[in-house]
């Protein structure tokens, strides 16, 4: 798989730019500000419909403008599709797909990524919500419908969140609620439904991670400890043993959700917020018997990051999903070993896209086509 051509109006600090691009490595060189990352920024938005930098579609709109289109022109499997998104503010975006109306969650699939940017420290580093959004964009690059499952959990979230709030004040005022915890029932099972399928993914996801994020971290620190991985659930020991995304393993974790929400419900009436599910997980990373978090050095938090986007490669690779590598100005972060072991993995892929401040920081072995970036313009040069 590779992005044969890239057009962006609007987006980010670009009025305009198309960019063409063959298989093999192509680097994107200009000083910081330019605008490198955003053209990356776009192509890693078709991916998975969100960005790696923030979590709201309003920055990626140009200032002064009411929206922001991304296109590209990709190749798989011999066969050429064309993507494309409008972002408008306030209003939902819209999508085309080889020039037909589309709704935007088709478009998820036309184009696989894996992206290793400075942020990914933060997947190690910060809260547990980054390391869930991690694992939902593996699992929507895995399996694309997963988005609506995910989307559906959120809007779940929100609406359960409102009328537990609701319901909890009137229990505390003496009021009557029983039409509420009526309909909080309802919720109680969306949660549940779509909760469940969302954690079933989840796991399978870390399960077929873990051996190649152990692989790829034995390779960049060989003399450190092991890296593990292990899904930790507010459901506890209750999925110590599920694995699988089987009809039957949904129903058993659906059951178990459908268990602790009856079990907390006094509990969640009192604080008015969701404290079942899936949005209360965590992905436990650690070497050896500590967690990174907290305990590891800051080459082994790089190592550690690095892994899990090599690991997720290597995943997608092994389904036969041959994803485009982007690296977001990475190299000048790396010490000497650890760029030498990205570069051996990018070499090896269909496409990879680098952005970069300075070109000596990407290795000779990515020495591919190169695009200037500077005063707005996009213009290649080998």
């Amino acid at each position: 798989m590779y992005v044969r051509h890239l057009s962006v109006a609007d987006f980010r600090s670009w009025v305009r730019a198309d960019v063409s691009f063959e298989p093999g490595p192509a680097t994107f060189v200009g000083a910081n500000g330019q605008g490198k990352t955003n053209l990356i920024e776009a192509i890693g938005y078709l991916a998975t419909l969100s960005s790696h930098r923030v979590t709201s579609d309003a920055p990626l709109i140009r200032s002064g403008t009411e929206r922001a289109v991304v296109r590209a022109a990709v190749v798989a499997d011999g066969r050429e599709l064309r993507a494309e998104i409008e972002i408008t503010a306030g209003k939902a975006n819209r999508a085309r797909l080889n020039g037909a109306p589309s709704r935007p969650r088709d478009v998820l699939g036309v184009l696989r990524s894996v992206l290793f940017a400075p942020e990914d420290l933060a997947i190690v580093r910060g809260d547990p919500s980054e390391r869930r959004r991690f694992l939902d964009e593996l699992l929507v690059v895995r399996s694309p419908r997963l988005a609506a499952v995910r989307s559906d959990y959120e809007r779940t979230l929100k609406q359960r969140a409102a009328l537990l709030k609701s319901a909890g004040a009137a229990r505390r005022g003496g009021g009557g609620r029983g039409g509420e915890l009526a309909t909080l029932d309802v919720w109680d099972g969306h949660l549940a439904t779509h909760g469940a399928q969302l954690l079933a993914a989840r796991l399978d996801a870390v399960a077929a991670l873990a051996p190649y994020a152990s692989a790829a971290y034995a390779q960049v620190a060989p003399s450190s400890a092991p890296l593990r991985l292990r899904y930790v659930s507010s459901l506890g020991a209750e999925l110590a043993d599920v694995t699988g995304t089987s009809a039957s393993t949904v129903a058993l974790i659906e059951s178990a959700l459908l268990a602790e929400v009856a079990r907390m419900r006094g509990a969640e009436l009192e604080r008015g917020v969701n404290l079942v599910g899936p949005h209360r997980d965590d992905l436990e990373i650690g070497i050896g018997e500590l967690p990174v978090r907290g305990y590891a050095s800051h080459g082994e938090s790089w190592s550690s990051a690095l892994a899990l986007r090599l690991g997720s490669y290597e995943l997608l690779r092994h389904e036969g999903a041959e994803p485009v590598l982007i690296l977001d100005d990475v190299f000048a972060e790396l010490d000497t070993p650890r760029r030498e072991q990205l570069a051996v993995v990018a070499s090896s892929a269909e496409q990879v896209l680098i952005t970069a401040a300075v070109a000596s920081d990407v290795p000779e072995k990515l020495q591919g086509a190169r695009y200037d970036v500077h005063d707005g313009e996009v213009r290649r040069v080998c």
